[in-house]
């Protein structure tokens, strides 16, 4: 999954991208804040995608498995 771009951030928040920068100049908490949402998000996609996959390793092993049965 790409990093997303403030612009994406923005789109996402509904608010423009110099909100942003606002944020980060004139809010550095809610910036972060804002910042460490994003992160979460991002790292609970990836977690569902590896949870995914090893779904999809573990079947694989159980169907070789299963041949020499």
């Amino acid at each position: 999954m790409a990093k997303k771009s403030k612009r994406d951030m923005a789109y996402e928040l509904d608010i423009d991208v110099s909100t942003l920068y606002n944020w980060r100049k004139y809010k550095p908490n809610l910036y972060r804040i804002v910042m460490l949402g994003f992160k979460f998000d991002e790292l609970l996609e990836n977690s569902r995608q590896n949870y995914e996959e090893l779904l999809k390793i573990k079947q694989n092993i159980q169907d070789e498995i299963n041949k020499f049965k």
